[in-house]
């Protein structure tokens, strides 16, 4: 336990779960640990824009101690937590030359979640996710080394299978994957290939529309944008069978391909289960609307981890204001039990969704009350994401991007770079070779 005279928080996993939680408690009477895996904060809604060489990673990631430079009473380590002791009140957290525990008076886990493969291992193996930073990385050079493997291979059926991607998944990130790999395939990379043709961009969904929690007219809209971008979309079928250079769907088709990228599903991080409780479905810890974990005193879960039911008895949804929100409210209630104060429940205040597409196209429902397709839907997006991004320089150079890539169909950011986690450049391309086993923090 903490010994020193103010109480000891540990905020687990720089997210935006975390993250606003250890901005809730800058400046107040508490001692705040912050501990992620990584140096940095990923702005994960433009993971795709790194993958498609549209941003350099630089771009969405912020350093953390930068944020919190000026808070004297927050610090920040880099670490991996590989255990929790609730009676103990302690992490334990593996450093890169040692292992350490840190002593806590409260405990906030916001690790997030990592991408779900159903308990596929075919799939786990041989697809690409896009959950971190690491993951777009990877995705951008295996796109980039197989268009220069298809230059130089005399197959027309390979250099065929070199140039096409399937997406599986047809939530938010399936669709703006698929929509910006369409657009670096048929609008940049046929210039500098252009003895190719054009390339193939194929997007699968399990059920018979995109966007579950969209309404039935914004749903319609993302198909139509999507099929007029050029991307094939395959409904209402399932992923039967993948395999080095082939992903075969449930109604007996084929597609040779060497890029499969799953954006099919999340679940809870593993860090869930350093907890010791029984755990909801996709691996979410049940919390009460206070946010802490039932059971484990002084332990608060937020964000993609924490399992909360609305009004409706619907848990709530996998999203960043989610998070946001989750992780506020958290610290709010740390400091209010501190002060002797009844503690807050979550009240979730919703302000829409959007997505996009592509090039002027998108889908926003504002508010749950007002619809936007097109070019309105897009420019919204555009505008409110740049206004969500962190730090000033990272803002100005994604809006000069941005205006770059509108006005000249160029994205600059090819380049084929050693990637820390996974590597995808092998002879059969379909194989993503050996990755590290997520891990929490």
């Amino acid at each position: 336990m903490n010994t020193t005279q103010r109480p000891r928080v540990i905020i687990v996993g720089a997210g935006f779960g975390g993250l606003y939680a250890a901005q809730t408690l800058a400046g107040t009477e508490v001692d705040a640990l912050l501990i992620d895996r990584q140096n940095y904060h990923t702005f994960t809604p433009l993971l795709y824009q790194v993958a498609t060489c549209a941003l350099d990673p630089s771009d969405i990631a912020y350093p953390i101690r930068q944020i919190f430079a000026k808070k004297r009473n927050v610090r920040v380590l880099m670490g991996l937590v590989d255990g929790i002791d609730s009676e103990a009140r302690t992490v334990s957290v593996q450093l890169a030359d040692r292992r350490v525990d840190e002593p806590y008076d409260y405990l906030i886990v916001a690790a997030g979640s990592v991408t779900n493969y159903f308990g596929n291992d075919t799939v786990e193996r041989l697809s690409l996710p896009l959950k971190e930073l690491d993951d777009a990385i990877v995705l951008r050079n295996h796109i980039l080394q197989q268009f220069e493997k298809a230059a130089s291979s005399t197959d027309e059926a390979e250099r065929r299978a070199l140039t096409t991607l399937v997406v599986v998944g047809g939530g938010p990130t399936g669709i703006e994957t698929a929509g910006a790999l369409h657009e670096l395939y048929n609008y940049v990379l046929n210039n500098d290939f252009p003895e190719l043709g054009r390339a193939q961009v194929i997007l699968v969904e399990a059920v018979d529309r995109l966007l579950l929690p969209y309404p039935a007219k914004l749903q319609s809209s993302a198909l139509d944008q999507l099929r007029s971008l050029g991307v094939q979309v395959y409904l209402n079928i399932a992923v039967d069978d993948v395999g080095e250079g082939y992903v075969r769907l449930a109604d007996g088709q084929e597609i040779a391909t060497h890029t499969l990228v799953w954006a099919a599903g999340t679940k809870g991080a593993p860090a869930a289960q350093l907890l010791d409780l029984p755990l909801q479905r996709g691996g979410r810890v049940p919390v009460r609307p206070t946010m802490e974990v039932i059971d484990r005193e002084r332990i608060y879960v937020v964000g993609d981890m924490a399992y909360l039911e609305d009004a409706n008895g619907n848990p709530y949804p996998m999203l960043i204001p989610v998070a946001k929100q989750e992780g506020k409210l958290a610290a709010r209630n740390i400091l209010r039990r501190i002060d002797g104060q009844a503690e807050e429940t979550f009240a979730y205040h919703d302000r829409g969704i959007m997505a996009t597409i592509g090039r002027s196209r998108a889908v926003a429902w504002i508010f749950n009350r007002v619809p936007l397709t097109g070019y309105i839907a897009w420019v919204a997006w555009l505008f409110l994401h740049l206004l969500w991004l962190l730090g000033f320089r990272n803002r100005l150079s994604v809006l000069i991007n941005w205006v770059w890539n509108y006005a000249t169909y160029d994205r600059s950011v090819r380049l084929i770079l050693p990637a820390s986690r996974r590597s995808v450049g092998s002879p059969s391309p379909l194989k993503a070779a050996s990755e590290t086993a997520e891990e929490p923090g």
